[in-house]
């Protein structure tokens, strides 16, 4: 299981435990004289845009490293550390055809992702362009509010061709 998923199944189940520690109502209350129970191990906080970024790694994997043959890689893209509209437009509307990333060519359908909140979307792009050695540029809600309002009245996912003709 990859790390970032065991560290949220981790965080899911330590929430659990904390809302059932009261015990039943019912019960008696433990003497004073009981041993405390052992303190929960610390858990790393996600970070910030993992948890949105879980519905890409399905095909890009945790790792960012995609699925060969199937799915591109999101680490060392150039649609990750490339332009944030075209990032954001993949996003939004989704992905089909052939698409070169890092070399080799991908022949996939990425399904749109558009009806993420702004928020989220910028939370799990950013994810994205800082996590495995990315360096893309921060991104705002702002700035997918407005690739969503001017990239409205698209029906079909992007091809690359369409992508390369986007200022």
């Amino acid at each position: 299981m990859p790390p970032q998923f065991a560290r949220l199944i981790s965080i899911a189940l330590l929430a659990s435990i904390a809302a059932c520690a009261g015990g039943a109502k019912d019960q008696p209350a433990a003497s004073s004289a009981a041993a405390a129970p052992a303190a929960a191990p610390a858990v790393a906080a996600a970070a910030p845009g993992e948890a949105q970024f879980a519905t890409c790694a399905v095909c890009h994997q945790a790792t960012g490293l995609g699925m060969p043959g199937a799915f591109p890689p999101l680490a060392g893209s150039e649609y990750v550390n490339g332009t944030p509209d075209k990032h954001i437009a993949i996003v939004l509307h989704g992905l089909s055809g052939p698409v070169t990333v890092k070399g080799t060519q991908f022949n996939s359908m990425m399904a749109p992702l558009g009806t993420m909140s702004d928020d989220d979307i910028a939370a799990a792009i950013n994810y994205e362009r800082s996590s495995w050695g990315n360096n893309g540029v921060h991104v705002t809600a702002a700035q997918v509010a407005a690739v969503r309002a001017k990239t409205a009245s698209r029906t079909t996912p992007w091809t690359a061709g369409d992508l390369d003709k986007m200022k």
